[in-house]
């Protein structure tokens, strides 16, 4: 088995990029504090033809080099815009039909494996601050809260690892049930 070179990948230019179809996903960022972790969920959203992310609080916006070494360029193709309040982004997408789903671990939390995205429906994913997790307000308008299970020790997963991991299951789900 070889590995592919970069210039195998057929992978899309910016224009085609900003011109494709996006993924009924959106990505809120709830006072995130690591620069790294902002540029990995840029990388991951741009992976996955994200459609929008907010950077909400004191999330830090581009440009800037920490953001920039992780985000490989992903800020020049995904779109993103600053909001100083969280809450105010999470009604106003509700407002359009956006259904609200904050990644935390919460009484009635619907595990990530049991969630089953509806055809014709925009999500948005709150993931929160590294250490308060997603804003108790933004919790109590949520239209369902996700938990990603897990079986360690540990209480928590980095912001970026849990972006990870729920864009792609909730992408995946989406492609199997040719939704997008």
């Amino acid at each position: 088995m070889r590995k592919l070179k970069n210039s195998e990948l057929d992978r899309l230019d910016v224009s085609k990029f900003k011109e494709a179809k996006k993924s009924p996903i959106i990505i809120i960022l709830d006072n995130i504090r690591s620069l790294n972790n902002i540029g990995s969920v840029f990388r991951t959203s741009d992976a996955f033809l994200i459609e929008k992310i907010y950077l909400c609080g004191i999330t830090a916006q581009p440009p800037h080099n920490d953001i920039r070494k992780t985000a490989l360029g992903s800020t020049e193709t995904v779109d993103w815009e600053y909001a100083e309040n969280t809450l105010d982004v999470v009604k106003k997408l509700k407002n359009e039909g956006v259904n609200i789903c904050s990644i935390e671990q919460a009484e009635n939390a619907t595990m990530l494996n049991e969630f089953k995205p509806k055809r014709n429906t925009k999500y948005a994913f709150v993931f929160g601050n590294e250490v308060k997790g997603v804003g108790q307000d933004v919790v109590n308008v949520s239209d369902v809260v996700i938990e990603i299970p897990q079986y360690g020790t540990k209480h928590s997963l980095n912001i970026s690892v849990s972006a990870g991991v729920v864009i792609w299951d909730v992408f995946n789900k989406l492609e199997k049930s040719n939704i997008i």
